[in-house]
């Protein structure tokens, strides 16, 4: 099953979007053959709810809550709803029960496993499924699920309550959906990150405008024992190199929301859709947005007899620049002033790239990721950055351009790095003998 999740806001991300404007105040008797926009289930966007939030909401309280939530979605969106939406709430606990969360804890993926190995985020002693799991278990506030129009709030609270921010954000997506906004993902790490920029992006961006209206504008529900903000109030940097990763598109997706919204208002949002970017890069930096498109970056097959490639579809994968930053922000080799900007001077000149994992007949594996940077000099400032990893990880030298890290360290490997121009190469191998089977250099 499809879901789309909301991840923990860890910092408040204030004064970094523009207004969206409301609307007239409507008329309050609902018209006899219409629903209007900002009406829903018998309650305007400004009524008031009689709730009571500290012993949880009841079947009632519940149905209010989600009534008025949906038509102050609708006055902010200007778009109506045109389904049911359900709403149901979880425990973490029970979440953490559950066999597949929305970032999914399937079987092993040898592939995808050396994928984020290559992003040094994800190492030897754990795969790719365990960390994922662990990732989202611990971040995901709640999620929307298609196939059932279903909304679930996993709730931190000892009494299970409605976060009114998570389900601002959990309805947008509702919204997509019911407009067809919501779709497959890319082949491409990096594609499926730009496109879940638009979708999470909008539903931040409409998640943060509700929130700004409950403090200046709105009565709104409080959730027991915090001060009605909805947010956050922590800003700690987070160490988790899988959360940094999945979380871009809610942290920059906004930007390029807002700069659309600004240019033609909720029409030049609608255009991302049918025009979505084609990079991280795109959404890091709006104003590349849609001409810089990213390089076709090609691998070619230097394996001997050993060695070969996955029989995957498709062969390689693209990390992009945001997962570049992650690699580089969660291993020390950047200190950017604000994290969640996705912006270094080593990853921000990426062009493009591809990652092909390699597999021997003994279980052995590998891989081969080759850089494309728009000038040398952005190719030798990654080189610098990349390789103060391996060295930190207290790798030893056998030549100019081999790296031998530890066996005791979770990327214990050899790692050949060599820069050519613009291009970076990287080849990892169980060992330094290895890397010339798994990509030989040219003569």
């Amino acid at each position: 099953m499809r879901r789309v999740a909301a991840l923990a806001l860890l910092v408040v991300l204030a004064g970094c979007l523009g207004a969206v404007n409301d609307l007239n105040p409507a008329d309050r008797d609902r018209p006899a053959d219409e629903d209007p926009i900002g009406w829903e289930d018998g309650y305007w966007y400004d009524d008031s709810v009689s709730v009571t939030t500290e012993d949880g909401l009841n079947a009632s309280e519940r149905a209010a809550a989600l009534a008025r939530s949906k038509a102050r979605v609708e006055r902010i969106r200007d778009r109506e709803f045109d389904g049911n939406v359900s709403v149901e709430v979880i425990s973490r606990a029970e979440y953490r029960n559950q066999s597949l969360g929305p970032g999914g804890t399937g079987p092993d993926d040898p592939w995808n496993d050396q994928v984020w190995e290559a992003l040094l985020l994800v190492g030897e002693d754990s795969g790719t499924s365990e960390a994922m799991g662990e990732t989202y278990n611990a971040s995901v506030q709640g999620y929307y699920s298609p196939a059932s129009d279903n909304i679930t709030i996993v709730s931190d609270s000892p009494t299970p309550t409605v976060d009114r921010s998570t389900l601002s954000h959990e309805l947008v997506h509702a919204l997509q959906d019911q407009y067809d906004n919501l779709e497959s993902s890319p082949e491409t790490q990096d594609r499926q990150l730009a496109r879940q920029s638009v979708t999470e992006g909008e539903a931040n961006y409409v998640q943060w405008t509700y929130e700004d209206r409950c403090e200046n504008r709105w009565q709104c529900l409080s959730p027991p024992g915090g001060d009605g903000s909805g947010e956050s109030s922590g800003g700690g940097a987070p160490t988790d190199g899988v959360f940094v990763t999945i979380y871009q598109p809610y942290a920059t997706g906004p930007g390029l929301i807002d700069q659309q919204y600004g240019r033609n208002r909720w029409d030049g949002v609608e255009r991302l859709y049918e025009n979505p970017p084609d990079s991280t890069e795109q959404v890091i930096h709006p104003d590349r947005y849609p001409d810089e498109e990213p390089v076709n970056v090609t691998v070619p097959d230097r394996s001997s007899d050993e060695w070969e490639r996955f029989d995957h579809e498709p062969v390689a994968d693209t990390a992009g620049e945001a997962s570049i930053f992650a690699m580089l922000y969660t291993n020390d080799a950047v200190e950017p002033e604000q994290w969640f900007r996705y912006r270094s001077d080593a990853s921000a000149g990426w062009g493009g790239d591809s990652i092909v994992p390699y597999r021997d007949g003994s279980g052995g594996y590998g891989y081969v990721w080759t850089i494309e940077w728009d000038s040398p000099g952005d190719a030798r400032e990654f080189e610098a950055a990349y390789t103060s990893i391996l060295d930190d990880k207290g790798a030893s030298r056998p030549s100019e351009t081999v790296y031998r890290v530890p066996d005791s360290d979770a990327f214990g490997d050899a790692f050949r790095v060599t820069r050519s121009g613009s291009r970076v190469r990287i080849v990892n191998a169980p060992t330094v003998d290895d890397l010339g089977d798994v990509h030989e250099r040219p003569s």
